[in-house]
């Protein structure tokens, strides 16, 4: 949605099924899916290799492929403009960090981005915004998770207010990068890539 609202048309590729995505998609694996066409290639390939929640103890992200380095590989070689975002802990090369609280999001959701090309973060401001809401879990009324003491949203609509997405059922919710540093990495991709025409 924010490459869409930075002005790129989105076609979207996941190897699982996407009911609700906003726009066009394709089921099939984006580690072979062809990339000609494109005028700039998104990847986020799968975090929970790298995230901070497999040691919660519940084997999470134990068997993740780390698919960082073969997606890098594979943009590279495609010479496509390309954005790769993945979470914290992950291995990007020079990234930068984007945070929903650089955008008056009432979420603290830290992810980092590498690009081939020139774009620029922003920094944090939690001290501007009131104790962020988190969109985790396996459903936003989990409260005896013992794992999270943190102020859990407690309905899916909280949670879609807090992330700015108003599309997503709650268990996407929870994997969602907010559409706005989408839209602050599309803004400076698509300005470069007008340079360049």
């Amino acid at each position: 949605m924010g490459y869409h609202r930075a002005g790129f048309d989105v076609v979207g590729v996941d190897i699982n099924p996407q009911p609700c995505y906003p726009f066009e998609f394709h089921q099939g694996d984006a580690m072979t899916w062809p990339l000609d066409g494109f005028d700039a290639i998104h990847a986020s390939p799968p975090c929970q290799a790298y995230s901070w929640t497999r040691y919660l103890g519940n084997k999470s992200g134990e068997d993740a492929p780390e698919l960082v380095h073969p997606t890098r590989d594979r943009l590279v070689a495609n010479g496509t403009p390309w954005v790769m975002e993945n979470v914290v802990g992950s291995p990007l090369a020079n990234p930068l960090m984007l945070c929903g609280s650089s955008f008056g999001l009432h979420v603290r959701r830290h992810r980092l981005f590498e690009s081939s090309e020139l774009v620029f973060g922003l920094p944090c401001r939690h001290g501007a915004m009131p104790r962020p809401i988190t969109v985790v879990g396996d459903h936003p009324q989990t409260s005896h998770d013992r794992s999270y003491r943190m102020n859990r949203a407690r309905t899916l609509a909280e949670g879609q207010e807090a992330m700015g997405i108003d599309w997503m059922p709650w268990k996407s919710l929870t994997q969602a990068i907010p559409p706005a540093y989408t839209e602050w990495i599309g803004a400076q991709l698509l300005a470069s890539l007008r340079a360049v025409a």
